[in-house]
């Protein structure tokens, strides 16, 4: 199926960093897996060809993972109207979006990705999900989807332990127990929804804020890491530190800090 996604970069969005299970293939296209279904993407140009283990509302599950129904040319304009400095940034920025993936997911693998390596955090992953997620066979190879958590909850310390997970084994079971709390959190506010996170052993600021901003599509939510301090504390003259960084990113641009975070983010880390 061809469909058409304007002028995002999709190579660029699937390893900016949010993403764990992105598969760079020998032809140059990218096979990823989704909650529900395995695809393989090729892009040319303002269009994409995808193959899919499922075809059913194909077009509509790639559009909202790529959160393409969001008006970014509209905040992008609106983000530069109120901070003329940004533009620089914005601009080397156009073709990427914030990836919209599955809330469970996102809580597990970002509690597995705590101190922890990209190529460690996918071996984990992918461990968990070939022992307990349903497997697809897709293009003759099998793939695993990632497990619900009716597939996890049950599973104990050592059950988590045998999949490296290292010290994050009973932060897992912590959050396992606590999940059905999480039905809610589209409901609350972001500083309610935070602090529920929080709430969970081993779940602090900066992956509370991952969970809600690439599972929850809190824009207004920013995770701060080192390449983020270093971007605001040398092009803004801000002090490195959390608290500054909040304060700032809040006061001046508001709903939207975390996607401005996330452009920092990226032109600072990924692009060259």
């Amino acid at each position: 199926m061809k469909i058409e996604v304007g002028n995002i970069n999709v190579e660029e969005i699937l390893f900016s960093g949010s993403c764990f299970r992105a598969i760079k293939e020998e032809d140059g296209s990218i096979t990823n897996i989704l909650s529900d279904r395995v695809i393989n993407l090729k892009q040319n140009g303002k269009y994409i060809d995808v193959l899919s283990s499922n075809y059913d509302n194909l077009d509509s599950v790639i559009r909202e993972y790529f959160d393409l129904n969001r008006d970014y040319e509209k905040i992008n304009s609106e983000l530069i109207s109120n901070n003329k400095d940004l533009k620089e940034m914005i601009d080397k920025c156009l073709d990427y979006r914030i990836l919209n993936q599955d809330s469970f997911e996102m809580c597990v693998s970002y509690i597995i990705s705590q101190n922890n390596n990209v190529k460690r955090i996918s071996k984990s992953i992918n461990l968990l999900c070939e022992k307990y997620g349903k497997e697809i066979i897709f293009n003759k190879k099998k793939y695993y989807l990632f497990p619900r958590y009716d597939d996890l909850k049950n599973l104990s310390i050592d059950d988590f332990r045998s999949l490296g997970v290292g010290f994050r084994d009973k932060y897992l079971v912590d959050f396992m127990s606590k999940y059905p709390l999480l039905k809610e959190i589209d409901n609350l506010s972001t500083e309610n929804a935070l602090a529920v996170l929080m709430n969970i052993k081993g779940i602090g600021l900066k992956v509370a804020s991952c969970i809600l901003l690439f599972g929850y599509k809190r824009l207004d939510i920013f995770p701060i890491d080192t390449w983020v301090k270093h971007y605001i504390s040398d092009n803004y003259k801000i002090k490195n530190d959390v608290k500054s960084i909040e304060k700032f990113a809040r006061d001046n641009f508001k709903g939207y800090s975390g996607l401005v975070i996330q452009y920092m983010f990226h032109s600072k880390r990924n692009l060259k």
